[in-house]
């Protein structure tokens, strides 16, 4: 698993509800998770250990230094592994490739490398990038959790068919319609007074498209002034907060602290509608937890997201302003019906984590057969 240093809670949540899972099959598996610290060497240095460099430098030595060293100590210790996050994906170079396997969530680690006219990058990264790869083409399973990107996966040569295995990511048992013990949303939302609000849960790294989250919400404001935009897990970088200020809507845009998962579906139940506004996704988490709490999402129209929401979301182009405008305000003014509450509950009872463990244990039981 990542170290939780690196802050991504979504791949958290996959490798620590993979291993609770295991947990349900004792007859047939033993699982230990492995997570090596992420330990302070260049945030130590005098001057460059407050700058985000460090932090990084630290996350480069980590992955490519300790958890290796790491991972050969392991070698002789497990019948299997299992590379959480494809990021990761070096570590088979120091792992039996024959008896590992990586989960693949989508192609943005090696964008670099296969497609460098869509993401030039400094040659430094590109090594780091195919040395990842080149990881991920040893493996002997590669998981993915849609077929979308399966089709990626084959379009650029990287796996064999026979080697690919689907499985799907899960929603967690504190997404539901009903309120759960430990949700604190309201002490959390207290600051809002009661007005409405949209919800974006995710980090802010480009592919997340901010942007047009806040111009949207921009837009949405000047006619539906008491509204309020919440925005979960996204540490905003200096141009972010200079598009917010420039639109004016620094007063209405309210970021809370992370919230553990009774919290954040409080905040999911509790909006007028989740907005995925991503131009590039390899599942959609957020989509499928907003689903099971009953709230309508707007998504970004990608193949991806039609995949895993189907019919039981609202979908709007990559980027276009008005028709996310339009989408939003028709959905906030009643113009527009969500779809009906059954179905999008029903299709988030669709993805479990004890089927993705089942999934995961299966394609390993195999290989070992």
């Amino acid at each position: 698993m990542d170290p939780l240093e690196e802050g991504w809670p979504s791949m958290d949540l996959v490798g620590e509800a993979l291993v609770d899972g295991l947990e349900a099959f004792p007859g047939e598996v033993s699982a230990q998770g492995l997570r090596p610290p992420l330990p302070a060497v260049a945030r130590r240095l005098p001057r460059l250990g407050s700058r985000r460099a460090a932090f990084n430098v630290d996350r480069i030595l980590t992955r490519f230094g300790l958890y290796p060293a790491r991972a050969l100590l392991a070698r002789s210790r497990f019948d299997a592994f299992h590379i959480v996050d494809h990021s990761y994906a070096q570590l088979v170079h120091a792992l039996p490739a024959s008896r590992t396997g990586v989960f693949c969530y989508d192609l943005d680690a090696f964008r670099s490398v296969v497609e460098p006219h869509r993401e030039a990058r400094p040659a430094w990264f590109r090594l780091m990038a195919r040395t990842q790869l080149r990881g991920l083409e040893r493996a002997a399973i590669v998981f993915h959790n849609t077929q979308t990107i399966r089709d990626e996966l084959l379009t650029h040569g990287v796996v064999d068919p026979a080697r690919l295995v689907w499985a799907p990511l899960g929603t967690s048992p504190e997404y539901r319609v009903e309120a759960i013990p430990g949700d604190q949303s309201q002490q959390v939302l207290a600051p809002l007074e009661g007005r409405p609000y949209l919800l974006h849960v995710g980090s802010a790294i480009p592919r997340k498209r901010l942007d047009v989250l806040f111009d949207v919400f921009a837009a949405l404001r000047a006619r539906h002034p008491d509204l309020r935009l919440v925005q979960q897990g996204g540490a905003l970088s200096s141009a972010q907060r200079e598009h917010v200020a420039r639109l004016g809507i620094g007063d209405a845009l309210f970021q809370p602290p992370f919230q553990q998962r009774s919290t954040l579906a409080g905040l999911y139940r509790n909006a007028k509608a989740v907005l995925i506004t991503s131009e590039a996704e390899g599942f959609g988490l957020p989509l499928i937890e907003a689903l099971a709490c009953g709230v309508p999402v707007v998504a970004s129209d990608l193949p991806v997201l039609r995949e895993v929401g189907e019919s039981t979301c609202l979908y709007c182009p990559v980027g276009d302003l008005s028709a996310w405008t339009q989408t939003v305000d028709s959905l906030l003014t009643g113009r527009v019906s969500p779809p009906p509450l059954t179905r999008r509950l029903a299709r988030a009872a669709c993805f479990t984590w004890t089927a993705h463990t089942r999934a995961i244990l299966d394609a390993y039981q195999r290989l070992a057969r």
